[in-house]
């Protein structure tokens, strides 16, 4: 059995490894991610003992953090009981992370702080030079500013600067336009998963490089295709993320397609 949740589009399944008919691999991950011969998601969320998740992207390789998914699993743990309180810690490649479920759709989760290469801030991609902030928010980031988003530049460029040489783990990439002090707009390109509709980390990673620059102040709203989330840095230089999730289904998986998952290695 798996959930099925969204945060603002960004889609992930949830899975006690525990509580599925083979282990979990790159392959059945990437099988079971396919829009068109699995489930179809953005991901896959598995728990760990005690409270500790690990995080596949849809190609079947690991992120160490992600603020969507994470918002997603935390719902999860308190939806099924696995943790009693509102308020608790997970635990990622990352580190530990705190999260809080709020009433109604919200979860906030502190992201931790943001940290800058102080190496890299020019890249020459597809014969142009462009001016990034490249960052860490405990997954790897790399955020280009500009006066005005075009997703065909975000198909152009995005999956040449996640496979760019400067960055030996690939990276997400955000093209960011700055509104006023509190908003931000910002198209994704998800390192293992392309275009996205919304990410946590993303949104934090943004925030943060919009901050730096003196763009925005500490509290902001990331306005994205998929809907919007909210960020405040706290005094200590912590990232707090708000948004909602919404659960979408909970599956059970055909015989089918076990018998496939199961042939896999």
């Amino acid at each position: 059995m798996l959930t099925k949740s969204h945060g603002l589009g960004n889609d992930y399944l949830v899975a006690d490894p525990a509580e599925l008919p083979f282990a979990v691999t790159p392959e059945r991950v990437r099988l079971l991610c396919d829009r068109h011969f699995g489930i179809g998601s953005d991901g896959l969320l598995t728990l760990e003992t005690p409270l500790g998740v690990r995080i596949f992207n849809p190609d079947g390789s690991e992120a160490e953090k992600s603020g969507n998914g994470l918002r997603i699993f935390a719902r999860w743990l308190y939806t099924t009981g696995r943790v009693t309180k509102r308020q608790f810690t997970i635990h990622t490649r990352a580190g530990g992370v705190a999260a809080e479920v709020h009433d109604g759709p919200d979860i906030t989760l502190d992201m931790g702080r943001a940290t800058f290469r102080s190496d890299l801030s020019e890249l020459v991609v597809a014969n142009q030079t462009l001016q990034v902030t490249a960052l860490s928010v405990g997954n790897p980031h790399c955020v280009v500013f500009r006066g005005a988003l075009d997703v065909t530049e975000l198909h152009q460029l995005g999956p040449l600067i996640e496979h760019h040489p400067a960055f030996p783990n690939r990276t997400n990439v955000q093209f960011v336009h700055a509104l006023d002090q509190a908003n931000l707009e910002l198209l994704i390109w998800e390192r293992g998963a392309g275009e996205t509709q919304a990410s946590g980390s993303s949104s934090c990673a943004a925030v943060a490089a919009a901050h730096r620059a003196g763009f925005v102040e500490s509290d902001v709203t990331a306005h994205m295709p998929g809907g919007e989330l909210h960020i405040r840095i706290d005094p200590s230089g912590s990232l707090w993320l708000r948004g909602p999730v919404e659960e979408v289904a909970t599956v059970k998986l055909s015989a089918d397609l076990v018998r496939r998952l199961q042939a896999l290695p």
